[in-house]
């Protein structure tokens, strides 16, 4: 244990004085102080909102006229959008009776009524339970079953695939319903609730080992950190490098990021709050490459937040240099490391953006924070995750003794940090597996730590992370499992060149019948979520076991044992 490392944000050091003094010193804007929270000593910003409708209410009066939320058929700036969230939380407390600690469930693609919802949830102390909008019914009835809310709100196309049993909870149809609901019921400001900042916010589902979505939930506190800590690693590293802080136009970010996910909700939409950013969202559909592209060109957009397969499909789309691009000031991201390739190809085509790139490795449980990889650092440590984000602990630790690993040590990665989730909902189990007595959260991923900087080795051995969406395989395996002609099954992810990765099913038919790719695919699409159904199917004889009876997957990745049919 002696020699274990432990990472912390390093450019606290790094800065000189006076400059770390007015940043993060006494009375200073990101003055940092180490507090109890929720039991565990740690490191938070003393200058920071008691909850996120103070936010809110705090950008609509630095930032009333700037946009906020612009989207295909409306648009909302920060004073605008006050008085629709108040009607929205006043019809929702009469109507519904929704008060702090219920749950609201939410399951639609992006629009101004998603936004408008949360916010009158979270201002009324209750919790926004964000569902995938890629679910099948059966997921959507899982998560409801696991959450209980007291209403279900969405969009007609994610409602209806609940089929026509009902959900047994008032359900509220954006497109007929939101309208004239908050029409009737008519408030000008927003609901006085007390909010501690340890009170959960926001439920956002993430896939675990057990095969089902486990409910991540979120606190005011967490998100407010995140916030925090991001901000501040701007200003600090422009003074390690003594150069003049990045210009103070607000921010005007295409977003390419779902609201049920953090990166588009956490991330985007709550963060906005502080920084005056505008949010161009595209119009209702799949995202395309050709509308990120127009968008950013009309609306002068400067920043880019997406994961690492939708900047491939911009880098590689055959006009991308008939776009004007030049407003761009930043590309960021995460899900997964950027490989030197991309970073290349970036490099190539929008050379003025480098100095303005910035990845992250975070999760869900994290709010997103972790460790961060910026400009320069990207280029010279690409196969890097970065180092430790500001207010955030770093260990590798040994996942049998759950000691801190030394410097070149390959182990599990553990983060703590304020911005730390409050556990899974109703899932004590998975709670404790989780997070331990002193807040540290264990990724599951591996990976370790030289020169200060995280090297991840490896995801959870059995994710695959296909396109920023993380799979885990005993998911779909179980559902093949249930095929009547399966008999054994196996679940990879192979690489794929945009994707990152794609799902591999390899299944072994019971005898004397025969499988063919398509109807494996239609069974599994039956009741899981499209980006989860195998793109390629290969039939075997056997699957390889070793004693211990567990399945070898790494044999199922070796070409030369490919038998039977292949399935693209």
């Amino acid at each position: 244990m002696s020699d274990g490392v432990t990472l912390c944000w390093p450019d606290r050091d790094r800065i000189p004085e006076p400059a770390r003094t007015a940043l993060i010193g006494p009375g200073a804007p990101f003055e940092l102080v180490v507090e109890d929270v929720l039991g565990a000593p740690m490191e938070v910003f003393a200058r920071r909102a008691p909850h996120l409708p103070a936010l809110l209410s705090s950008a609509a009066e630095r930032f009333a006229e700037r946009p906020y939320v612009v989207f295909h058929d409306h648009t909302y700036t920060y004073g605008g959008i006050i008085e629709p969230v108040a009607r929205a939380a006043a019809a929702l407390r009469e109507r519904y009776g929704i008060g702090p600690g219920d749950r609201v469930a939410i399951s639609a693609a992006n629009c101004a009524e998603w936004a408008l919802t949360f916010w009158a949830v979270t201002c009324l102390g209750a919790i926004t339970v964000a569902m995938n909008g890629w679910w099948t019914g059966a997921e959507m009835r899982y998560g409801l079953d696991l959450t209980t809310p007291k209403l279900l709100a969405g969009d007609r196309r994610r409602l209806g695939r609940l089929g026509e049993e009902a959900p047994g909870l008032p359900v509220l149809t954006f497109e007929e319903d939101f309208g004239d609901l908050v029409a009737c019921h008519p408030a000008e400001t927003l609901p006085e609730v007390p909010i501690d900042e340890d009170d959960p916010f926001l439920i956002l589902f993430t896939s675990g080992t057990t095969g089902r979505p486990k409910g991540a939930v979120l606190s005011h506190r967490s998100n407010i950190h995140f916030i925090l800590a991001s901000l501040v690693g701007a200003p600090a590293r422009a003074a390690v490098l003594g150069i003049p802080p990045a210009p103070a136009e607000p921010p005007r970010i295409i977003n390419a990021a779902p609201m049920f996910h953090v990166g588009g909700l956490n991330c985007q939409l709550v963060m906005s709050t502080v920084t005056g950013a505008t949010i161009i969202y595209p119009p209702p559909g799949r995202w395309r490459e050709d509308v990120q592209l127009e968008l950013t060109e009309r609306h002068r957009a400067t920043n880019w937040s997406m994961v690492p397969t939708q900047l491939w499909r911009l880098l590689q789309w055959p006009e991308l240099d008939r776009y004007d691009l030049t407003s761009l000031r930043g590309v960021g991201g995460g899900s997964a490391v950027w490989p030197p390739e991309l970073l290349r190809s970036l490099e190539q085509h929008l050379p003025w953006v480098r100095p303005g790139l910035s990845t992250g490795y975070g999760m869900t449980e994290t709010n997103g924070l972790g460790t961060s990889l910026k400009s320069a650092d990207s280029f010279e440590h690409p196969d890097s995750i970065g180092e430790a984000c500001v207010a955030t602990e770093v260990q590798v630790r040994d996942p049998a003794t759950g000691q801190a690993l030394a410097s070149g040590d390959v182990g599990e990665i553990c983060l703590r940090t304020a911005a730390g989730f409050l556990g899974y909902w109703d899932n004590p189990t998975a709670t404790t597996a989780a997070l331990d007595a002193d807040r540290w959260y264990r990724t599951g991923d591996f990976g370790r730590i030289e020169n200060g900087f995280v090297h991840l080795e490896g995801r959870r051995r059995d994710l695959i992370i296909r396109g920023g969406e993380n799979i885990y395989p005993v998911e779909i395996e179980n559902r093949l499992l249930e095929h009547p002609d399966v008999d054994d099954v196996a679940v990879i992810g192979v690489p794929h060149p945009t994707l990152g990765q794609e799902v591999k099913a390899v299944v072994v038919a019971r005898r004397g019948a025969t499988l063919a790719p398509g109807e494996v695919q239609r069974f599994a699409g039956e009741t899981l979520a499209s980006f989860k159904v195998p793109t390629i199917v290969e039939a075997r004889d056997v699957l390889p076991y070793n004693p211990a009876g567990k399945v070898m997957k790494h044999l199922l990745e070796q070409p030369d044992q490919v038998s039977g049919f292949v399935q693209e």
